[in-house]
């Protein structure tokens, strides 16, 4: 017997909704039926699974392992079929993809190009979702991700778009009283929460390390932020910065630069390239070429033979 055939749609729908929300409530009236009615069908596909897909909690619902792998995958379904019906009712042929972007990258390189895309590939419908480099390709329905690090990720193909170095920047008023590395003792280090990439600034610039305390950030938008009204140094990838640094927001008091990681563009291994999503890929290929000459653009695929792993590269991939 086909299971086809028989799958509970309206559950499904029910789950899906109430997963998003994490509300039977909320699901409700998204869908304009009782909070009972959604309980009652959440509860008739748990019992036909065999497993809880929630935990019932005093002040809501959390996601049981069972449920969090069934989400995703309903949503990326529930997604794709939605959009079908709008492009067949708007008489159009078109295809959505969704690209995952670290902010870092989005600011300052990719959204001031994506005119140019819209205007080569109209039928394209891009869904841009920043982040902070912490991706689940799956888990957050996207097609493709742009992400720092040195591009071997569990499962995915990855194409090498352009280097990232480090460098440090500040506001003009404190760059114009350092005169060199070491002076820098005493000063407000900004930090990422990858601890070695002072250290490592410090020796390519030939001075001591200090001891660096302070609040610590997963983004280098927030520390360029922060570097820029005064509080602190960050080290950030000066190339996503030159805009603040023309403008004067920011100074680059040293020209000392050091290597933690590059932008990728990566997408799974097990998932069919679409003609959206190949436009895309090979649109950005050609941009990052024609705009960064030193991109060197590779591909590589996870595994232990990795070509790009170095001796010292930094550890967690998860900041840019």
């Amino acid at each position: 017997m086909s299971v086809r055939k028989h799958l509970p749609l309206n559950a499904l729908r029910a789950f899906e909704a109430s997963a998003r929300h994490l509300s039977f409530t909320k699901a409700g009236l998204e869908l304009r039926v009782t909070q009972t009615a959604i309980s009652h069908q959440v509860k008739q596909l748990e019992e036909m699974l065999g497993s809880s897909l929630f935990r019932r909690l005093p002040r809501g619902l959390t996601l049981t392992d069972e449920g969090l792998a069934l989400f995703p995958v309903l949503a990326d379904a529930f997604s794709r079929i939605s959009g079908a019906i709008e492009r067949i009712e708007a008489k159009e042929t078109r295809e959505v993809v969704t690209v995952g972007c670290v902010g870092t990258f989005a600011t300052g390189w990719l959204l001031q190009r994506l005119d140019r895309f819209r205007h080569s590939h109209p039928y394209v419908d891009l869904r841009l979702l920043t982040n902070n480099n912490r991706v689940d390709i799956a888990g957050d329905g996207l097609d493709l991700a742009l992400r720092f690090g040195d591009g071997s990720w569990h499962g995915t193909e990855a194409i090498h778009l352009m280097a990232a170095p480090l460098s440090a920047v500040c506001h003009p008023d404190i760059a114009a009283r350092l005169r060199n590395p070491a002076d820098l003792v005493g000063q407000n280090l900004l930090r990422s929460y990858r601890a070695e990439e002072w250290p490592l600034w410090f020796a390519v610039a030939g001075a001591p390390c200090p001891m660096i305390q302070g609040p610590i950030f997963d983004s280098s938008l927030a520390m360029a932020e922060t570097a820029a009204r005064g509080v602190g140094i960050a080290l950030v990838p000066i190339a996503m910065f030159r805009r603040e640094v023309e403008t004067g927001r920011l100074a680059r008091p040293f020209s000392a630069e050091v290597a933690a990681g590059s932008y990728w563009l990566t997408w799974l291994k097990s998932k069919e390239l679409t003609a959206g999503m190949c436009a895309f890929r090979d649109w950005l290929v050609d941009a990052v070429r024609t705009d960064t000459p030193s991109g060197a653009l590779r591909t590589v695929s996870e595994g232990p033979g990795n070509p790009i792993k170095r001796a010292q590269r930094i550890r967690g991939k998860q900041r840019a």
